[in-house]
């Protein structure tokens, strides 16, 4: 195979390294997600007269709640042997094992637990987290890019990656871009749908478009990248696509059956 055209990327993953601090573009790009997504949020409260100082605390559950759920689901569902062989290591994030369906169960749970307190429907709350949340979870795959991590199986493609940083020789998907740019379409087109309604838009729809178009996404893109663990050799459907199939028939479901819900909150 010819690899004249591959992309060389050599790019490490600290933008600088002082010692006593440390940036990586993965925690920069996560951050600009969550501050982005701050701010969007507070819109939607604004445009549905809301008090936008609630959303200070939202962010909490949700960095929280996302963290711990990606970090749990990992755990459980891709080493449960050697955590329980290593536990010292469970509560080690930065040495990497997060997962994207955790992450989003651990968002959905904290979101419940929010909305209990506040008064608010769970799945009016959902739908305003379901834009910016697309937009972050773009960021993180350029952020896995910036890694040299989550990539895909080998190709001939003339945009195929030489991960040299990894030690790769031969090109491989670039699956971060596939599914950043995947995701960055969604986060457009849920804001689009959010908008062309004007902000009444039916609880749970905005909600099922994430959960539904994320996760059909990752399932096809499964398809090219390389497996995570050793036990998904030689598996028709890997981990996370088995994941996914659950996910994208809850959020059809929120789709169809948003129709006889309420779309405005009642003192609006």
């Amino acid at each position: 195979m010819s690899i004249l055209y591959a992309i060389e990327w050599n790019v490490s993953p600290e933008i600088f390294d002082l010692g006593f601090l440390q940036v990586r573009y993965y925690g920069l790009l996560f951050a600009i997600g969550f501050m982005a997504g701050f701010y969007i949020i507070q819109k939607y409260y604004r445009d549905a007269g809301q008090d936008p100082l609630e959303v200070d605390n939202f962010l909490i559950y949700t960095i929280l709640g996302g963290i711990l759920g990606a970090r749990l689901g990992h755990i459980m569902f891709y080493e449960l042997d050697y955590y329980m062989a290593y536990p010292s290591e469970i509560l080690k994030v930065w040495h990497g094992g997060l997962a994207s369906h955790g992450g989003v169960a651990g968002v959905l749970i904290s979101t419940y637990l929010f909305s209990r307190k506040y008064n608010k429907p769970f799945l009016w709350i959902a739908d305003r987290l379901a834009m910016p949340a697309a937009f972050i979870g773009g960021l993180i795959r350029l952020g896995n890019l910036m890694n040299s991590e989550i990539y895909g199986a080998q190709t001939d493609m003339p945009w195929g990656f030489i991960f040299r940083y990894n030690g790769e020789t031969m090109p491989k998907h670039p699956t971060q871009i596939y599914e950043a740019i995947s995701y960055f379409a969604i986060a457009a087109f849920i804001w689009w749908a959010y908008k062309r309604e004007n902000g009444k838009i039916h609880f749970g729809k905005l909600t099922g478009y994430f959960l539904s178009l994320i996760f059909i996404a990752r399932f096809f893109i499964e398809f090219i990248k390389n497996n995570q663990v050793n036990f998904e050799e030689g598996m028709m459907l890997n981990m996370g696509q088995l994941l996914s199939i659950p996910i994208v028939a809850i959020g059809v479901y929120l789709i169809i059956s948003s129709k006889n819900k309420p779309n405005q909150l009642p003192n609006q």
